[in-house]
């Protein structure tokens, strides 16, 4: 009998062991995919910091296991693409760094994986050009990609993504523990201050702009509305180490409109600043760091406005032009054209970016006295009075005179005005003064060392800090305005270029580029930023100068947006 019972004793441990085992193996692997794919970004950021770590093998090879394991966990999540995209970059850094074209052989594998496994994701085209210009080369052999990537197999760094999955089978997930954000800075001994809040809102959309002297490291945390301790709201707060409450900064910041109440603003610890948002209602919020000057930006999005990203959730659309109702369909259901038309049918409403402004004067021309700003603003001016008279539809501009704007209050401007169309006028500029052209530009990683130099320019801030915007980027561009902003510039400047010849010599058609600005982050709508001519190059800035140029410029931008709308919506005009 008591046999039977001490068996009976041991099934029933048994058992509770298994169950305990379960539990903490659903909680080890109950992290999203998404937060998996913040932990690679920050391993790889850390990586990027590291001289010495960048010299070790071992070190990359951790990185790109925390890319790969995202595909293997979650191989139907959306931010499976883009965690094999990652790892296949890294593979061919590496691979530069090692010599070895084993690692070249694996980033060409993920790329065709990708490929196959993932047709409609928006990484499929990139890992289509990244694996041309890999088997290009012709000491790569083809034989070596595999042409379907098994689920179960493993690359070559094996030990390292089963420690990573062993590892997560028995971690349980800090609950409530603030996220980490923000790039490295000085360690320094003294606080620096918090100069400034500003927000911009409509009943969609909020952003807030906190600024302060230097950069300094930050985290944020979502609390719930605790009625019981007197606290009926959400409440989202930044704090901010090493820093001191400026004299001019607001204790309470009335916001009032439909998503938030207020700010506030206080010294919570002698050297942590923290600001608090009072919530009333949100879908989505984001938070990231600009710099030069440094600034915390806050987006938050209301319900329907589309504010999550397509990685979390597919994005939705307004649709059914006849019945005039809007109705909610999936971008998973629609075709390419299909989504294209969705959003050229709310065409009504475009926001004019004309870059610079007062006390920032942009680039100086070849002649002198000619500056960036002034020639921008005539040209937006003038675009403004041809869309309207071509297009019946509202145009705004960011500036109607020779003010300074900050880059994150343009995009603001577009987003509360609820845009359809973003477009930023600039004229380029380059040490090489022989260098012409006109080029247009969407938001993404940058593809060459041009257009980084453009972007750095741009954002005013260094090249250093252009590549500090990969992990930005990473979670703000997940959705298919990407898609929508490149057919826009695609359209737009070849109608640029084919009116400008028709008219001018010379015409150089430097293309459509991507690259990280400033001004097209966390734009809602499809968003562009115009090259115009080099007013560095003296037959080019000339050219600026005149009348005629610009209204050729106006013209010719015009034909590009209307052919936009037309191809996608055809009875719109």
């Amino acid at each position: 009998m008591v046999t039977f019972k001490k068996s009976i004793l041991q099934i029933f441990l048994i058992h509770f062991i298994f169950a305990y085992v379960f539990i903490f193996t659903v909680n080890g692997f109950a992290d999203s995919a998404k937060q998996k794919y913040m932990e690679a970004d920050a391993c790889y950021k850390k990586l990027r910091h590291s001289a010495s770590k960048q010299k070790k093998e071992n070190e990359w090879l951790n990185c790109i296991s925390r890319y790969e394991i995202i595909y293997r966990l979650h191989p139907k999540d959306s931010w499976a693409p883009a965690g094999m995209y990652k790892a296949a970059k890294l593979y061919t850094t590496l691979s530069k760094l090692s010599g070895k074209q084993s690692h070249e052989s694996q980033a060409a594998d993920l790329l065709a994986s990708l490929q196959n496994n993932y047709p409609k994701s928006v990484y499929a085209g990139r890992a289509k050009s990244m694996l041309k210009t890999i088997t290009d080369n012709p000491n790569f052999s083809v034989k070596k990609i595999r042409h379907i990537r098994s689920k179960k197999s493993l690359s070559k760094n094996n030990v390292l993504i089963k420690k990573f999955v062993q590892s997560n089978e028995v971690t349980v997930k800090k609950k409530n523990k603030p996220e980490k954000f923000g790039s490295s800075y000085d360690n320094v001994s003294r606080d620096t201050t918090i100069t400034d809040l500003r927000f911009w809102s409509n009943p969609e959309y909020t952003r807030i702009v906190i600024n302060a002297e230097s950069e300094r490291k930050y985290s944020h945390r979502l609390l719930k509305k605790d009625p019981y301790i007197n606290k009926p709201l959400q409440r989202l707060y930044i704090d901010i180490e090493k820093t001191k409450l400026g004299k001019g900064v607001a204790e309470h910041t009335p916001i009032n409109d439909t998503l938030l109440k207020q700010a506030r603003a206080g010294q919570h610890l002698p050297h942590t600043v923290r600001v608090v948002v009072d919530i009333k209602s949100f879908e989505n919020y984001k938070i990231f760091s600009l710099k030069d000057p440094f600034r915390i930006v806050i987006d938050v999005w209301g319900k329907g406005s589309n504010g999550s990203p397509a990685s979390s959730s597919p994005p939705k659309v307004a649709a059914s032009e006849k019945s005039g109702k809007t109705s909610r369909l999936s971008t998973d259901n629609l075709k390419s054209s299909d989504i294209a038309r969705q959003f050229a049918l709310g065409v009504r409403k475009i926001v004019i970016d004309p870059g610079h402004g007062g006390s920032d004067p942009g680039a100086p021309g070849y002649y002198k006295n000619v500056w960036e700003k002034d020639i921008v603003l005539k040209m937006a001016k003038k675009l403004a009075v041809t869309l309207r008279q071509r297009l019946k539809c509202t145009v705004l501009l960011t500036r109607y005179k020779d003010k300074k704007l900050t880059l994150e209050e343009r995009t603001a401007i577009a987003n509360t005005k609820k845009a359809d169309l973003f477009i930023s006028l600039h004229v380029n500029a380059a040490k090489n003064r022989k260098l012409k052209g006109i080029e247009t530009y969407i938001l993404n990683l940058a593809t060459d060392k041009q257009a980084i130099a453009v972007a750095a320019r741009e954002n005013a801030t260094s090249e250093k800090n252009i590549s500090d915007l990969d992990l930005i980027l990473s979670d703000l561009i997940q959705n298919t305005k990407i898609e929508e902003s490149t057919r826009l510039a695609n359209l737009v400047q070849n109608n640029f270029i084919k009116g400008m010849r028709k008219k001018y010599s010379g015409i150089n058609n430097l293309g459509v580029k991507q690259a990280p600005f400033y001004v097209l982050l966390g734009a809602r709508m499809p968003s562009i930023l115009i090259e115009t001519s080099f007013i560095s190059n003296k037959t080019e800035c000339k050219r600026l100068m005149s009348d005629s140029y610009q209204t050729a410029i106006a013209t010719t931008i015009t034909d590009g947006i209307e052919k936009y709308i037309n191809a996608t919506n055809p009875k719109q005009l």
